[in-house]
């Protein structure tokens, strides 16, 4: 706890048997109260290492449900053992543990209700071996989001996210999509409710085991991220009603 705030990981995993323990092992638990593992029908281990881990909170999916459906029942889960700080944090390493006090502690001093780690603040992308084609590609889309929803991110794509209980319980990120675009919808859904969100520079690492999305996912990702945009400025000047952005 900080604050007296409860702080929660959850950890949304498919087939993270192999990165499972190294990123558990980096979790400081002098301040995280509880882990949640959700595995979305993993074809390996990761329900398995995540029982030697003692991880008290596993939830197993009965179908695959996909990347933003596997975060809905994380946020879920995290609400209902009654979180006030989630911090989503990859089991596939990419993104250190060792950030958690950092993005927890921005929350529980109510500076802010949303804290990103930014891959791109302090050059960290291409460090870590983000590839050129998807850098450009970070950098182009998040040039075109902030146009269109009149912000000032460093990056929209992070997987490294941490929410105040308030944000799950106001947007109604159950509306987003199951597939990779949800990540976008929430942020989408968070700047339309009015709240401001922080961002820390975040190291990154690229590796065999680390998750990634082929080239076909990839470009329907990108198509998504244009197509939430342009509905967030729509709906600003009033020309649609989206349900994504009705609040709870």
């Amino acid at each position: 706890m900080i604050n007296d705030k409860k702080i929660v990981v959850v950890l949304p995993a498919y087939n993270a048997a192999k990165t499972l323990e190294i990123t558990y092992n980096e979790i400081d638990f002098k301040i995280v109260d509880d882990v949640i593992l959700v595995d979305d029908l993993s074809k390996d281990d990761t329900v398995e290492v995540g029982k030697k881990l003692g991880i008290k909170h596993i939830v197993v999916h009965k179908e695959n449900k996909g990347y933003g459906g596997n975060q809905k029942s994380c946020y879920n889960k995290a609400l209902k053992i009654g979180a006030d700080i989630v911090i989503m944090l990859h089991p596939d390493y990419q993104y250190t543990p060792k950030l958690i006090p950092a993005m927890a502690s921005l929350l529980a001093s109510e500076l802010y209700h949303v804290v990103l780690g930014s891959r791109i603040l302090g050059k960290g992308a291409l460090k870590g071996g983000m590839p050129l084609l998807k850098y450009v590609a970070n950098r182009g889309l998040t040039f075109i989001q902030n146009i269109l929803m009149g912000a000032k991110l460093s990056e929209y794509h992070t997987g490294y996210r941490a929410f105040t209980k308030e944000i799950l319980e106001t947007i109604a990120f159950e509306e987003n999509s199951d597939n990779f675009v949800f990540d976008n919808q929430m942020l989408a859904q968070i700047w339309y409710a009015g709240y401001g969100i922080a961002e820390i520079t975040c190291p990154t690492k690229y590796f065999d085991d680390a998750s990634s999305i082929n080239l076909r996912n990839s470009s329907i990702y990108g198509i998504g991220v244009l197509k939430t945009s342009i509905q967030f400025r729509l709906q600003k000047w009033g020309l649609i009603k989206n349900k994504i952005f009705q609040l709870k």
